[in-house]
């Protein structure tokens, strides 16, 4: 990793981005699994925009995998899908993970070009430095590089 930029964090917990060549590194740091889940997809979001986001509408999404890493990028994915085909941004997400299933809710609102400015848009998910992990103290991450 060449530099690292952190936002979003309070004790340990939240969401930065690393560095990867031309695309962009997402992590997610949370006391349980889908909290690290959510704090990525924000992290996500703020490769979109730094613009504050309301919360007007909610999109629920279902996603299940073999494995929790793979979990991950389904969910990340689904994020980008909804926000290509609603024409949507989402600034806040709630999570439920069970086994190896997830249930999760966008809640967002229509982009809105004068006020939303654009950074770049994500294009997908990746396997590329693709990690979810819980730390000896119990903290969970959850990473990869998405394709922008």
């Amino acid at each position: 990793m060449a530099s690292m930029i952190t936002v979003g964090e309070t004790s340990g917990f939240g969401w930065e981005h690393f560095h990867h060549d031309a695309d962009i590194g997402v992590r997610g740091r949370g006391r349980s699994v889908a909290e690290a889940f959510e704090q990525a997809a924000v992290g996500m979001t703020r490769i979109v925009t730094y613009s504050p986001i309301a919360a007007d509408i909610q999109i629920d999404v279902e996603c299940r995998q073999s494995d929790l890493e793979l979990l991950f990028v389904d969910w990340l994915d689904a994020i980008i899908y909804e926000m290509a085909t609603r024409n949507m941004l989402f600034g806040c997400f709630a999570v439920r993970v069970e086994e190896l299933a997830l249930r999760g809710s966008l809640f967002g609102e229509p982009v809105d070009v004068a006020r939303h400015a654009s950074a770049c848009e994500p294009k997908g998910a990746t396997l590329t430095a693709l990690k979810v992990t819980q730390d000896d103290s119990g903290i969970w991450s959850a990473q990869c590089v998405i394709d922008v």
